[in-house]
């Protein structure tokens, strides 16, 4: 009779559903072993973050003793081992999204299915009820031996009525379920491209630091002494560039206007590390607090950051360059470094990448990843170096250098044009 086979396809409609098959297995199985799964990689995932902090606390021990060859070479064997741990993270967390995705798949599954058999009930249902009330009551009365069928056939109808209530509050509460799923997939979808990308970017991060030892141990020929005239002969370069670079700044005469600027206050531009610890402030002590630099002291801020940390754009901008004063003039100034121009009257340098992850022309956002921290051009430790400039008072040039002895190209500034970065962080 209809009204029995309603009854039983109701219950499977409301919740009570056999196991869903796919491609032979039994998804609820297959979703428990994926479960299990995830866990052991998240398990693993807890044990190489500890082992990743401890490389660091290493390399931040060694990095305060004093700068000897077979301190540096220590540093730079502790950092392959702190990328080395770094790599099997990545790759552990690429399984851990895999397996989800996949639990997610298996899961979307079995919410469809579900959805379909509510959706299949509903309609026998509503069939049903469509069915008794083409009669009426008087048909019925006629074709009834007792009153007690009649109230029976009302009664069907309530409970039918009371079955289609339920099913649709679950195929509703299903679809959000499912709804959520694929949200969740996509999201998981665009976190595993960035961490496919993150992967590639630190094997070649890790094969950097291989060459450097390398190059290292072939100029100073593993001898200290050796070392220590490599070093001399690099700081009085830096020296030597820094003045020729600042003779030429001062007899710049760029305007800058300071209405053109935003007023300073906290919260204008977003800290570029999500770690932050200062290392060297801007200026001098007299200069720091009035935001001026006028060529006395450090034209930036200094921020404490391991080869291989995330550096973020401070604000949405242009990037109106990228470099590499090493390519010239090796170890004396910025290094690799990028000028990003923001839309506020401001402009950002950043540098000493060991990687840069944009090109001239690109526009990014706050908060995105422009490239990753290292000790490229003159730098006694990893770390990166901010400046922020009036965007009026700041060209990207090209110099012939007599210190360097070629043309480098990076971003010069009135001296005028200098800001503490501070007073906008």
């Amino acid at each position: 009779m209809p009204m029995k086979r309603l009854s039983l396809f109701l219950v499977v409609g409301t919740g009570f559903l056999l196991p869903v098959m796919h491609g032979g297995a039994v998804l609820g199985a297959t979703i428990s072993e994926l479960q299990s799964k995830i866990a052991e990689r998240n398990a693993a995932i807890e044990s190489l973050e500890q082992e990743i902090a401890d490389y660091q606390r290493q390399i931040e021990t060694t990095g305060k003793e004093t700068k000897t060859l077979q301190s540096t070479i220590k540093n730079i064997d502790l950092e392959q081992k702190k990328l080395g741990a770094e790599i099997k993270l990545t790759s552990n967390k690429i399984a851990a999204v895999n397996l989800r995705l996949e639990e997610l798949g298996d899961a979307i599954l079995v919410k469809e299915a579900r959805i379909k058999d509510s959706r299949d009930a509903l309609k026998e249902a509503i069939q049903n009820i469509a069915e008794l009330e083409r009669k009426t009551l008087v048909e019925i009365l006629l074709g009834s031996d007792s009153l007690s069928t009649v109230w029976s056939a009302t009664d069907d109808i309530e409970r039918f009525e009371r079955h289609i209530r339920t099913d649709l509050a679950r195929t509703k509460e299903l679809k959000v379920g499912l709804e959520n799923a694929q949200t969740e997939t996509e999201t998981n979808r665009r976190r595993l491209l960035s961490l496919r990308e993150d992967l590639s970017d630190k094997n070649q991060l890790l094969s950097q630091n291989r060459r450097a030892k390398a190059d290292l141990l072939s100029v100073t020929k593993n001898r200290e002494a050796e070392y220590r005239r490599i070093l001399a002969e690099r700081v009085a370069k830096r020296d030597a560039f820094e003045r020729e670079l600042l003779q030429f700044e001062a007899e710049l005469r760029f305007t800058v206007d300071p209405s053109k600027l935003p007023p300073a206050r906290s919260g204008v531009l977003h800290w570029p590390l999500d770690s932050i610890t200062i290392t060297q402030e801007f200026g001098n002590t007299a200069f720091a607090k009035s935001g001026a630099y006028n060529g006395k002291g450090h034209n930036g801020v200094d921020f404490r950051a391991p080869t291989g940390t995330r550096v973020k754009a401070a604000l949405s901008g242009i990037v109106k360059g990228v470099g590499d004063t090493d390519t010239v003039c090796p170890g004396a100034s910025y290094g690799k470094w990028i000028l990003i121009e923001h839309d506020n009257g401001l402009s950002t340098l950043y540098a000493h990448f060991s990687l840069i992850k944009v090109g001239e022309g690109e526009r990014v956002s706050t908060g995105e990843t422009i490239g990753y921290s290292g000790e490229t051009g003159y730098a006694t430790g990893p770390h990166l170096h901010l400046t922020v400039y009036a965007t009026q008072g700041v060209r990207i040039m090209s110099r012939k250098s007599a210190v360097c002895g070629g043309s480098y190209t990076m971003p010069i500034a009135d001296l005028k044009a200098y800001l503490n970065p501070l007073s906008y962080l």
